[in-house]
């Protein structure tokens, strides 16, 4: 059994959770207050019933499921018995470290929520991991679902942390915000670092981001930028449409309106005979029942968060099959117009555009 315990260089005078007494610091940087889903807060249980509801399961509860989990995996926290327990135990310990041991103690953080959600989670779904249920019913993740459970424990310890969207990988190659990854913000605020549980190792160097910009508002408040790194740490963003700088102060994870939207997207994306085909793999062809579905998940998206690129775009090409060109042409468009107020138009929207413009 591997037990994750404070490293004795950092903090002898911590054990096992208990903290002895000794100099009170600072408390820790909260998650911003749109961000926030900490585990086992009502944000967090909303997250999970939505998902057990579409999907008709009633049992067990995904906390209780989570801290029976927990009690399986041979990872304890802390020596904590529950999985509360030792992310409480840690942010007390977090609480009473200082400096650059407080921040090594968050990133030891990070890589225990890392550790733990693969082991948990052994298996890999594009069609259905993202939904809380398809964790319960067979131990299926996505990255939308890892990285919001990354960071809903980071938060309950303590920690500024939440999801972000990737569009370029650590190689560069781009993609349409085809990925999400947690986003931790040390305590220091001197760095950040990305937890990605797609990956074997934890923090990865992704070369471009979809970030909150807490100095903007409207729809280029979501702002596509490139972090710059030292190690795996980042220091600072640029943004991708003019290089001006973010500073990491301003940039901020992805709120919950975006998440919940984004949960929306992938039901869309993947609903059988919709978007991405038969089964919902990109295989085999739509069908109207399929189609219908789609967008009705990628409406709800945008109720829940109308500045959502992405599902304002895939809408407009479901719409596009469904043979609604008006409503396609004008989702398309709007799509488009997101992007480019966000900085960054991917090359899929920019040849939907120059066919919406066409027709």
């Amino acid at each position: 059994m591997r037990t994750f315990r404070f490293r004795p260089l950092l903090l002898s005078a911590l054990l096992l959770g208990s903290v002895q007494a000794g100099p009170t610091t600072s408390s820790l940087p909260p998650a911003a207050p749109d961000a926030r889903y900490a585990y086992g807060s009502a944000e967090f249980s909303a997250l999970a019933k939505t998902s057990y509801d579409l999907n008709a399961l009633s049992s067990p509860d995904f906390g209780a499921w989570m801290e029976s989990r927990y009690a399986a995996a041979g990872l304890p926290l802390e020596g904590a018995k529950t999985l509360a327990a030792g992310l409480d135990a840690r942010k007390a310990a977090l609480e009473q470290a200082s400096g650059a041991q407080r921040d090594a103690l968050a990133q030891d953080t990070a890589q225990w929520t890392h550790t733990f959600i693969k082991k948990i989670l052994p298996k890999f779904s594009l069609e259905r991991g993202y939904e809380f249920a398809a964790a319960v019913q067979g131990g299926q993740r996505q990255c939308l679902l890892q990285s919001v459970l990354i960071a809903a424990m980071l938060q309950r310890s303590g920690l500024s942390a939440g999801a972000v969207m990737v569009w370029q990988n650590q190689d560069g190659r781009e993609s349409n915000l085809g990925h999400v990854v947690a986003l931790l913000t040390l305590p220091s605020g001197k760095a950040a670092l990305l937890d990605d549980a797609s990956d074997p190792k934890p923090f990865m160097t992704h070369q471009g981001l979809l970030i909150r910009d807490g100095a903007a508002s409207g729809p280029g408040a979501y702002r596509f930028v490139h972090p710059v790194y030292s190690g795996v740490r980042i220091s600072a963003f640029t943004r991708a449409d003019n290089q001006a700088s973010v500073a990491l102060s301003a940039a901020r994870p992805l709120d919950l309106a975006y998440l919940k939207s984004q949960f929306d997207y992938y039901r869309g994306e993947r609903a059988p005979g919709g978007f991405m085909g038969a089964g919902g793999t990109g295989n085999g062809k739509s069908d109207a029942a399929g189609l219908k579905q789609s967008a009705s998940f990628l409406q709800s998206a945008l109720q829940n968060n109308d500045r959502n690129a992405l599902a304002t775009y895939v809408l407009g090409l479901v719409e596009r099959k469904q043979g609604q060109t008006e409503r396609a042409k004008a989702h398309i468009e709007a799509g488009a117009a997101l992007y480019q107020a966000q900085g960054h138009l991917p090359a899929g929207p920019a040849d939907a555009l120059k066919w919406a413009q066409a027709n």
